[in-house]
């Protein structure tokens, strides 16, 4: 068992992080394991955690929009939604959607089919356990676990959705009906979102799909479990997203907290809503007109667990170069970001610590 925070023996912080590893066990295993404490790597510092103060509180002014979209198809309502969608993404970088197309109880089944997956005994869930991406699909706790100051209370799989999915076997049989389903619902969305978008920032709608952002599809399922010492860790630290948008299927117990200024705001439960955010590519694509911006996870000491799914829109092509739009450079506004290959962001984001430190700013001229 990794060392706890009160040892006293000279802390081996590589060889616990390597002895969990190879465990298999994620933190669920941890927690079915009856610890009261949570070990050393995963304990953060002070000032990174949630200040407590019965006097200081989130900004009650502050709320994360809730966007209709039933009259998306409207001559009538659809200036108004794309001026409500243009909005949320320049001042606050994240809004949530309903009416959006997707039936409950499909939005029930995808939840139940995570929770089932996490929940299965930690000897099955090994099988599928490894850090290597290439046949598709991967099981892990912590995609920064062996670069990062410290580890989040949470487990994830990955599965990569575009250009193609994975063979079918190599998905959980418990998860692969509802992530192919899932894959296709979420790619019809994301491209209404990418046309509501592009036409809040004057542009053709259709830009963000010529450029490939449909096809490189990533979905991340999110399992956060009882933790008994909260208030040492993060369920998920403060990070901005990679690609263009996300698409966020949350269950009711809440926890995720965007920052807004200098105020970490609550993003309160909408039944049936789904949570989009802009990405940090689109933020370099608007010329700092759509807002990338952190956001977290908190970790809980409810039995209940905080379960999600992710959807990331990146790019299929790889190679090619992005940066602003030449249609939003102007000479009052000239480009603000150099060019660079998805390749290049990619390989950064995937080898640095989920720090809160945005790589928006890397590629800022």
């Amino acid at each position: 068992m990794p060392t706890s925070p009160t040892s006293t023996e000279t802390y081996d912080r590589a060889k616990d992080i390597k002895e969990f590893d190879d465990a298999k066990i994620g933190v669920k295993g941890l927690a079915d394991s009856g610890i009261t404490t949570i070990p050393r790597f995963f304990v953060h510092p002070p000032e990174t955690l949630p200040v407590k103060s019965n006097t200081t509180l989130p900004d009650p002014g502050v709320i994360i929009p809730t966007i209709d979209l039933s009259g998306v198809n409207s001559d009538d309502l659809r200036s108004t939604i794309v001026q409500n969608v243009a909005r949320a993404s320049r001042e606050l970088g994240f809004f949530q959607i309903i009416n959006h197309g997707i039936e409950p109880d499909i939005l029930e089944r995808v939840v139940g089919a995570i929770k089932v997956f996490n929940e299965q005994p930690a000897e099955i869930k090994a099988r599928v356990y490894s850090r290597e991406m290439s046949p598709g699909f991967a099981f892990f706790t912590n995609v920064d676990l062996f670069h990062s100051k410290a580890a989040n209370w949470n487990d994830a799989f990955f599965v990569r959705l575009g250009p193609t999915l994975p063979e079918l076997d190599e998905i959980p049989e418990v998860l692969r009906n509802e992530v192919v389903g899932w894959s296709q619902y979420t790619k019809m969305l994301g491209e209404v979102l990418m046309e509501l978008l592009c036409e809040g920032l004057g542009v053709e709608k259709e830009k963000l799909k010529k450029m490939t952002f449909l096809e490189g599809m990533m979905m991340v399922g999110n399992y956060y479990p009882y933790c008994p010492q909260p208030d040492r860790t993060l369920g998920v630290k403060s990070h901005t997203d990679p690609g263009a948008l996300t698409i966020l299927l949350p269950n009711h117990t809440g926890r995720l907290q965007v920052k807004h200024g200098q105020e970490w705001v609550d993003v309160k439960h909408v039944p049936g809503a789904l949570v989009v955010n802009i990405g940090d590519i689109l933020q370099i694509l608007s010329n700092d007109e759509y807002k990338s911006v952190e956001h977290r996870v908190l970790a809980s000491s409810s039995h209940e667990p905080r379960v999600s799914v992710a959807v990331f829109f990146h790019p299929s092509e790889k190679e090619s170069l992005y940066g602003p739009l030449p249609e939003l450079v102007l000479p009052e506004k000239p480009a603000r970001f150099q060019q660079f290959t998805y390749t290049d962001y990619n390989n950064r984001w995937y080898t640095k610590e989920l720090d809160g430190r945005s790589l928006v700013n890397y590629y800022r001229l």
